[in-house]
């Protein structure tokens, strides 16, 4: 039977994992492993400086464990601690909140899904935008597209496989009602940055970071399709960060450096 690995970076008592469950029961054998508590933005962040220890919980009548650790501590500890094979599919979600442009890369959901691709397991990373801000996501935002549209993603990479050089499949789901599907490439940004200087009783300053949504972005985007078209996006991701448009142009500086 093939093992299906569900994973999140919302918790592992998140709705959204809840909701992924279902999405791909009956697709294999489903296995959850999450971090214990909320570790969204930490990125491809690893624990190797402590242990992560791991309790088994149940969840959706599927065996699900809490690892204190970050999300790709999560994938590493069900590949080899609980699985101790690969499974077939990772999925990473449902996100509560989108997870697109250039920023993913801070994305706890992307970094989880990323990380199965590293370790050779075809990945699909899943979140549905809300106009609700970050801490305002409420559990009844209604996932039962979004649970829809990664059921039939899963199926298809698991009958199918994921594309020649494509490592992950980045996607998100706006909320209802949806106008259509987009194949995108990821915007540069998805929020402006804000840095909010405080200080604590002592005098202490300290800084809260935060930003506004980019409202749109140029067609073909990830943010064009999800907030302007009201449009899925899936947006393929490879694990290659180099920019090889630059490769010959920095033969030159190679030659300098030859030289000193």
């Amino acid at each position: 039977m093939r093992d299906v690995l569900v994973v999140n970076d919302d918790g592992i008592f998140a709705p959204g994992l809840r909701a992924a469950i279902r999405a791909v029961q009956g697709l294999g054998r489903v296995t959850a492993v999450a971090p214990a508590t909320q570790k969204s933005g930490v990125g491809r962040s690893i624990s190797l400086l402590s242990p992560v220890s791991i309790a088994e919980v149940k969840i959706e009548g599927v065996k699900a464990y809490a690892v204190d650790g970050t999300p790709v501590d999560a994938v590493l500890v069900g590949i080899y601690g609980v699985l101790k094979r690969k499974p077939e599919l990772i999925v990473s979600g449902i996100n509560l909140g989108e997870n697109m442009s250039c920023e993913a890369t801070t994305s706890g959901t992307v970094g989880a899904a990323m990380e199965g691709a590293s370790q050779g397991v075809a990945s699909i990373a899943v979140s549905l935008h809300s106009e609700s801000r970050f801490n305002e996501v409420q559990p009844e935002v209604k996932m039962n597209h979004c649970m829809e549209v990664l059921r039939r993603c899963a199926e298809y990479v698991l009958e199918r496989g994921l594309p020649e050089g494509v490592d992950v499949l980045n996607i998100n789901v706006p909320e209802e009602p949806v106008r259509g599907v987009r194949v995108t490439r990821l915007a540069r940004r998805m929020y402006t940055t804000h840095l909010r200087e405080r200080r604590d009783p002592r005098g202490r300053r300290y800084f809260w970071i935060d930003g506004e949504p980019v409202r749109d972005a140029e067609p073909g985007t990830d943010v064009h399709a999800v907030r302007v078209e009201r449009c899925i996006s899936i947006s393929p991701l490879s694990l290659d960060l180099t920019s090889h448009a630059g490769v010959e142009s920095l033969r030159e500086l190679a030659r300098i450096l030859e030289k000193s």
